[in-house]
């Protein structure tokens, strides 16, 4: 599989939270590969900017002695921070869900969202727009994502939801043209599901590593676990779907 379009006839779709992080060090090439080999649809990763722009794939704002990695050179970042382009290589066989950090408490807090333009600008020179799925906590930036990379999915992500507004919000999302929403899995409802899939958009949620957690997102229609053990996922799926 050169490539890998969102798997028809597979869901939910296993998503690996940071690459297969139960098994290697998150966000990691490691993380990326045994994520493949244990089987999953999807990888979940973060990126953020160093002082030149480059792109790399990396959680916290800081390295572990406090610097903070918008002001360090990829000379000053360990190696096993890999650039996007090289995390994105080694996920070939699976789609991407890109997570653009960008929060205001943050050193590297990017109001123009610039790493927005320039994340749909290396989206577009690698091709394969369907393998992508950029989400943000900041509404802003996947506001801005579709208006560079109009071609690329985005999904809001959320931790807290009020039961009472799910129908606004999912209108919302999808006038602003939006596919999915992902919400802390703890928040998922039934209703949140079928009012998001009454307006054609999926919900992805972050991250179940329960078993009966995941078995009850599965029962009720989840369309993606985001899982650091997308291998459990995988087996909870079977069980119930036999696929």
């Amino acid at each position: 599989m050169k490539g890998a379009k969102v798997a028809a006839g597979r869901y939910p779709q296993v998503i690996a939270h940071r690459g297969a992080s139960r098994r290697e060090p998150e966000n990691t090439i490691a993380a990326f590969l045994t994520a493949r080999t244990l089987g999953s649809d999807a990888v979940e990763l973060d990126v953020r900017r160093l002082a030149d722009g480059e792109l790399v794939v990396m959680h916290d704002a800081h390295l572990d002695d406090g610097r903070a990695l918008v002001a360090l050179g990829r000379d000053d970042v360990p190696f096993t921070v890999p650039t996007l382009s090289a995390a994105l290589d080694a996920c070939a066989g699976m789609w991407v869900n890109i997570e653009i950090k960008n929060e205001g408490s943050e050193p590297d807090y990017d109001p123009h969202d610039l790493v927005a333009e320039q994340l749909a600008k290396h989206l577009r020179d690698r091709g394969e727009p369907e393998r992508w799925l950029i989400s943000s906590f900041r509404r802003e930036t996947i506001v801005a994502m579709r208006d560079f990379a109009p071609e690329v999915r985005t999904a809001w992500l959320m931790t807290h939801c009020d039961p009472r507004g799910v129908n606004a919000l999912a209108k919302s999302l999808a006038d602003e043209g939006h596919s999915a929403l992902h919400p802390w899995h703890k928040v998922v409802t039934r209703e949140m599901l079928d009012a998001f899939h009454q307006r054609g958009l999926s919900v992805n949620c972050w991250t179940c590593d329960d078993e009966d957690d995941m078995s009850r997102l599965v029962e009720w229609g989840i369309d993606g676990i985001c899982t650091n053990v997308p291998d459990v996922a995988r087996t909870v799926r079977e069980s119930l779907l036999g696929k």
